[in-house]
């Protein structure tokens, strides 16, 4: 039986139905909503662009994370933890699952029995150019992983 979810969410109306869905498919489950930001998103370049160009870009990313995971943890009738973190999308997604724990936290994170993601179904050169990190998560998880499409 699984116990713990680690269900990552991307702001995507697909993420919100994979939450909601791992939701309803295992009610008994201790579920965490996962937020990735990824530095390769920023638009400010290597140098940044001007001081402090990095930190304005970093409190943006970090607000815009949090507010996702409020939403998507807010349409679910159910208590679901949060975890908001920084890097690659896939490695990250695989880390976490994997148990490493955040940033500064002292404790040891406890690995996840399973991942729920969602996947926007690109196909062609748009999944070559942009990656799928559906399919990274797949072909890497040491545990079970369900994509909602």
């Amino acid at each position: 039986m699984t116990k713990r979810i680690l269900v990552a969410v991307d702001g995507s109306t697909e993420a919100a139905e994979a939450l909601a869905f791992a939701a309803t498919e295992w009610p008994d489950a201790e579920l965490t909503a996962l937020h990735v930001i990824n530095p390769a998103d920023s638009t400010t370049g290597a140098e940044g662009g001007f001081p402090g160009a990095v930190d304005q870009w970093y409190d943006s990313a970090k607000r815009r994370g949090e507010r996702i995971l409020r939403e998507a943890t807010g349409a679910v009738d159910r208590e679901v933890d949060t975890r908001l973190e920084i890097g690659r999308p896939t490695a990250t997604i695989l880390a976490v699952a994997g148990g490493e724990a955040g940033v500064g936290d002292d404790e040891t994170a406890e690995p996840f029995d399973h991942i729920v993601l969602a996947s926007r179904g690109r196909t062609g050169l748009s999944r070559v150019l942009l990656g799928s990190v559906a399919e990274g998560v797949v072909r890497r998880a040491e545990v079970p992983v369900t994509v909602v499409r």
